[in-house]
């Protein structure tokens, strides 16, 4: 059964992952730039407690 050969197809799945995790993912990465984090203050809020009708 030829599909079964993984002889020319495994070394061109290794060499296109190589070459995406080595070379292509880096540059793709230096232009994604998250959103700095903020500090913000949360805001404080009063509960009270529950009214359960047989207390």
């Amino acid at each position: 059964m030829p599909q079964l050969n993984p002889n020319p197809w495994f070394f061109i799945m290794l060499t296109s992952w190589l070459t995406f995790s080595l070379v292509i993912q880096p540059k793709l990465l230096m232009f994604l730039t998250t959103n700095p984090p903020t500090n913000k203050t949360t805001p404080l809020t009063k509960t009270s407690p529950w009214p359960w009708p047989w207390s």
